[in-house]
């Protein structure tokens, strides 16, 4: 079973999960059963953020931001086509730790993440992506399953970072609303985000990312405030025991890198800062 270290191993032994969870609207994730992502905030914390209007509320976008972390403006993506954008400039988190010889995985079903004909994908260097079968919330849940029970199993190995996409809610919300299908849907997320956490060593710290959340019955794209607030909870090594005063989807990129003892270069211009500062 996965838990925090007791001690204060050297950050170059440690290692780190991103789960993003695409669609998940704070409001919901604080009324149903999520007991995973109840773990990570009692361990560490769990805090509603803003998606910035420097783009609208689309997955593409956000991931981009939560990937790079820099804004829309710097990595030139604003829907979910991916093309024109400055990804060779602004890299994943990913590609960046493959650069220095860490070894990665990433894992999503959602085709511009892994591999994309429009410009992409966000992250570079492929991954496992399984294959949809169908494109309703079903079709959806097989295929995060599929990402699950892949990733358990691929974490371990010498990872050093990986991103895991589990994009079922946001299918279920775009086709239902965000009814009891949705709820559903969320709380599954979360039994299969635990699947793979529960597997995990104990240098590993893990951060849970929503890219945006739904108006009630499903869509999002506007600005308003259910769909403008994502959160982001965390816990682990190097992670803080309490929210940051501060904190924004950009500040992942860099706090992972934090974890792994990784100088920021300013060069990198990020527009997000490690958790905390």
């Amino acid at each position: 079973m996965w838990s925090i270290p007791a001690g204060n191993a050297n950050a170059m032994t440690y290692r780190v999960l991103v789960i993003g969870i695409d669609g998940v609207r704070y409001d919901t994730l604080q009324r149903v059963r999520t007991p995973t992502i109840d773990a990570i905030a009692a361990a560490g914390f769990c805090r509603p953020v803003r998606v910035d209007d420097a783009a609208p509320t689309i997955s593409g976008p956000g991931w981009a931001t939560i990937a790079t972390g820099v804004l829309a403006t710097k990595h030139g993506i604003y829907d979910n086509n991916l093309g024109g954008n400055a990804l060779a400039r602004y890299p994943d988190f990913l590609t960046r730790l493959r650069g220095l010889g860490m070894p990665t995985y990433a894992a999503a079903a959602w085709k511009p993440l892994l591999g994309s004909d429009s410009g992409g994908p966000v992250f570079a260097g492929g991954g496992f992506q399984p294959a949809l079968t169908g494109s309703d919330g079903d079709a959806w849940l097989r295929a995060d399953d599929a990402v699950a029970d892949d990733a358990a199993k691929a974490l371990q190995d010498d990872i050093r970072a990986a991103f895991v996409y589990l994009g079922a809610p946001d299918e279920v919300a775009h086709h239902s609303g965000t009814g009891a299908e949705y709820v559903a849907a969320v709380e599954a997320a979360d039994t299969m985000a635990g699947r793979v956490i529960d597997r995990l060593r104990e240098e590993w710290a893990v951060i849970v990312v929503t890219d945006h959340g739904h108006v009630d019955g499903g869509g999002h794209g506007g600005d308003s405030p259910a769909e403008r607030t994502a959160w982001i909870a965390a816990c682990g090594p190097t992670m803080p025991t309490t929210a940051p005063d501060r904190l924004a989807q950009t500040d992942i990129h860099p706090q992972v890198l934090r974890t792994l003892g990784v100088p920021l270069d300013p060069d990198w211009t990020f527009d997000g800062i490690p958790f905390g500062g």
